[in-house]
């Protein structure tokens, strides 16, 4: 069911949002089988004019669908950005790329944020040597993250060193392949995030 409704997500969204780990990249999914909304006559509908605001909001249930947050969560982010010197947007999309489930999966330990918030939420990840279960923890420049011992046996990190070997992280932080840590060497930057959001929309829609 869960794994049902995330493929509806980008259905609806009309584009990959990556919320199903290696399964997006291939034939298997919804997407590429299925090139239109969801529900018994989705192949029939055409997608009607959207409004301006209509953009606006499509754009940021992208966002908050891919990051897993809720309205009030999201929104919280959005004040913070806009209070702080620099594009909102990508402000906020920093903030975002530094919680800390979503430096669980870009560092390779997940293979989708979702994973990667049951891994923090369930104790198997360790920040700066003391293990934490707040996904939405923010990490800083010099922080190391790493799978708590006792946790590594797991199911869930069954051959991750090996899948590691061909993982490669952004460039804000660092993988340590064999030791299995992730260390934040800078804050990330636009350049860095390979994204498919326009978050100026999102700045837009917050500012009507």
């Amino acid at each position: 069911m869960e794994s049902s409704s995330k493929c509806k997500k980008c259905r609806r969204a009309g584009e990959k949002l990556f919320l199903k780990s290696d399964r997006c990249f291939t034939q298997k999914c919804a997407l590429t089988r299925k090139p239109y909304l969801p529900g018994a006559h989705g192949n029939k509908k055409r997608r009607r004019t959207i409004s301006e605001y209509g953009i606006q909001l499509n754009e940021k249930q992208k966002v908050k669908r891919s990051y897993y947050l809720r309205e009030a969560q999201f929104k919280k982010y959005f004040n913070i950005a806009n209070k702080k010197n620099g594009i909102t947007g990508d402000v906020l999309l920093q903030i975002l790329e530094t919680r800390l489930d979503n430096v669980v999966f870009r560092g390779g330990f997940a293979g989708s944020r979702s994973m990667a918030k049951q891994m923090v939420g369930h104790g198997h990840v360790m920040l700066n040597g003391r293990k934490v279960d707040i996904p939405s923890i923010l990490v800083s420049v010099g922080d190391k993250i790493s799978i708590r011992k006792g946790s590594e046996e797991k199911v869930i990190f069954k051959d991750l060193k090996d899948k590691l070997k061909k993982f490669k992280t952004p460039g804000w932080m660092e993988l340590d392949k064999d030791g299995m840590t992730i260390e934040i060497k800078r804050t990330p930057q636009k350049e860095d995030i390979e994204t498919i959001f326009n978050m100026q929309l999102i700045t837009e829609f917050y500012s009507r």
